[in-house]
């Protein structure tokens, strides 16, 4: 009779425990099962609006103009031809300046040596060696009077490649403010006319960007020239610049 009643004891007492585990373990799981995220309100619709590019342009003379002057110099020993080269070019240097072109507006833009191995009529290459030696500066010409004559006394001097002449505006902000003044008209035009379309109202400005074209803003040259290899200058007109600015504008409607 004792024995059965620590038996009975013994069983309760681990039924107990089982029981205590078992709530434990559920109250775990409970514990580590994520609670129900409370329910948020919809998100607010964006703001109706228009967006539209506005364009500004102002053409202008341009006061500079940039040239490519440089010296190519064939030789079948790449020490005299680099000599020579160099000799040419000094001489081009000092002709510049002695056309009034500053010295810091002249800037090295390009230099290289390469071999040429000719062929011989039969097709086979020939043991002939020749080295190009290539010498070029970037000069920009202030005096637009002055361009034909510093080219000419610069070909005089030994130059027998002039890659290009652009023109351009030493100092663009103004003509750029200008233009954007002319964006922002242009596209409050398109937005009015827009809006009209869709019969509502135009409202104020939600927001603006400026559309970048490349490093800097659109410059159209309007005079180029190229391959200036010997003899006399002809006549160069510097034509006009057009400034581009285009704004990217957004406008609430109602």
């Amino acid at each position: 009779m004792k024995s059965k009643y620590h038996l009975t004891i013994i069983m309760a007492a681990t039924a107990a425990v089982v029981l205590l585990l078992g709530g434990l373990v559920v109250g775990l799981v409970g514990f580590s099962q994520p609670v129900a995220a409370a329910q948020t309100t919809p998100p607010v619709p964006a703001e109706r609006s228009i967006t539209v590019v506005g364009e500004g342009k102002v053409r202008v003379r341009p006061d500079i103009a940039q040239a490519g002057i440089g010296v190519e110099i064939i030789n079948a020993d790449v020490k005299q031809a680099s000599d020579e080269a160099a000799a040419a070019m000094q001489n081009i240097l000092d002709t510049l300046i002695a056309q009034g072109v500053a010295e810091n507006d002249i800037q090295t833009s390009f230099f290289n040596i390469w071999v040429e191995r000719p062929y011989a009529p039969d097709g086979s290459q020939s043991t002939q060696t020749l080295y190009h030696v290539s010498n070029t500066v970037n000069v920009t010409i202030r005096d637009l009077n002055k361009v034909t004559t510093t080219l000419g006394a610069a070909i005089e001097a030994g130059a027998n490649t002039i890659n290009s002449i652009t023109f351009n505006i030493a100092d663009p902000a103004e003509l750029q403010g200008q233009a954007r003044q002319e964006a922002v008209s242009d596209a409050q035009a398109k937005a009015q006319e827009l809006a009209g379309l869709n019969g509502v109202t135009l409202g104020e400005v939600v927001q603006v960007s400026e559309v970048v074209q490349g490093p800097g803003p659109l410059f159209d040259t309007a005079s180029y020239a190229q391959g200036v290899g010997g003899g006399g200058v002809g006549p160069i007109s510097p034509g006009e610049i057009e400034v581009t600015v285009r704004l990217q504008v957004s406008y609430a409607i109602q």
